[in-house]
């Protein structure tokens, strides 16, 4: 029997999540209908647009990003505090961009003067809003009813177009979130859609080097093997002024490997491209088991061996169930949250955690 989503999600435990979907029966979200001939490609763009916007409503960053033709992998980092410092009508202006027909709201909004009921009822809103703004299961309910309205009147349809609620996989550590984050952004290259980064249409790793590329080039310096210039792209600093600006970029990298206060991903952006990049090349289907001697620094540092890294890149969503890290905090995290103390993944979890 499956869970709710509020046992499965606990932003206090961890604020790192990753999620998937996946299209009912016959549904494409990208590629060609081998029966009719039409083409879906587009659809992929819809999914990272709605991706992008509901980030910018919401609470909620994302840290990697992978569709696939019939699927799509989010990992996702929960902000309470931003939740929390949200001002009651940042709440309502930014509710009102997903869901309208709040007369009490509107009036508020307008400055027009509210009864006492009406402002009881107003603060009971905005509490309920601001709860929600920081909630997987609110972001994935506008981001897929949102899809599949789009797709079923392109279609001339109704019914289903998602088969089920979404998965979701609490990550709960440095080790677990850098072994999804590279499952999520090698799909492409282990599906033999392509063989490079660069060529891995739609996913998170292909923007990253894609506004990092764009800032080498409008910088006119040679910055792609340059790590303190790699990293100061993806920390926050500003691009430069003829860039365009994202309402909400991609979650940046922080550059320390530790989860404890951090605002951003816990590592080198320089230190993830060249693990990426490592690992990338191990999994292309003409270089199967070709595993280079030098190990990325990453994997020196955490202690993890080239042989489960790789697996993990392979088989991660398989490998673990709902909670994914250190197995005593994956144990603890499946007795708080659901009846039994089980947990799938002790093997996975002692080799990626060796220490």
């Amino acid at each position: 029997m499956t869970s709710a989503r509020r046992i499965l999600i606990d932003a206090e435990t961890t604020p790192y999540y990753h999620v998937i979907n996946r299209c009912v029966r016959r549904a494409f979200l990208c590629g060609e209908d081998a029966v009719t001939g039409q083409s879906y490609e587009h659809r992929r763009g819809w999914i990272v647009d709605r991706v992008k916007a509901l980030s910018t409503i919401f609470c909620i960053d994302v840290c990697a990003y992978a569709v696939m033709n019939n699927h799509y992998h989010l990992v996702l980092k929960i902000d309470l505090d931003a939740a929390k410092r949200l001002k009651p009508k940042e709440v309502i202006t930014r509710w009102l961009q997903l869901f309208h027909g709040q007369q009490v709201a509107d009036k508020y909004l307008k400055g027009d003067a509210l009864s006492e009921g009406e402002t009881s009822l107003l603060d009971s809103l905005v509490a309920k809003w601001q709860e929600r703004l920081s909630s997987v299961s609110w972001f994935m309910r506008c981001l897929n009813e949102g899809i599949a309205r789009k797709a079923n009147r392109e279609d001339n349809c109704k019914g289903a177009f998602w088969e089920g609620r979404f998965k979701s996989q609490a990550l709960l550590d440095e080790q677990a979130l850098l072994a999804c984050m590279m499952y999520v952004d090698l799909n492409p290259i282990r599906a033999a859609m392509t063989d490079s980064l660069q060529g891995s249409d739609f996913t998170s790793i292909q923007e990253r080097i894609s506004v990092l590329s764009s800032a080498a080039h409008s910088q006119q310096t040679p910055i792609l093997n340059n790590r303190a210039s790699v990293d100061q792209t993806f920390t926050g600093a500003a691009l430069p002024s003829n860039e365009p600006i994202l309402p909400k970029p991609l979650l940046h990298f922080d550059g320390a490997i530790s989860l404890e206060k951090q605002p951003g991903i816990p590592f080198h952006f320089s230190d993830y491209l060249e693990l990426i990049d490592w690992t990338g090349r191990a999994l292309r289907p003409d270089k199967r088991g070709a595993i280079d001697e030098n190990r990325p620094k990453l994997l020196s540092e955490l202690g993890i061996a080239s042989d489960a890294w790789m697996l993990s890149a392979k088989e991660f969503r398989r490998q673990y169930g709902g909670v994914s890290g250190r197995w005593d905090a994956m144990c603890a995290f499946k007795a708080k949250h659901s009846s039994g103390k089980w947990c799938k993944g002790k093997a996975q979890s002692e080799a990626l955690h060796p220490n």
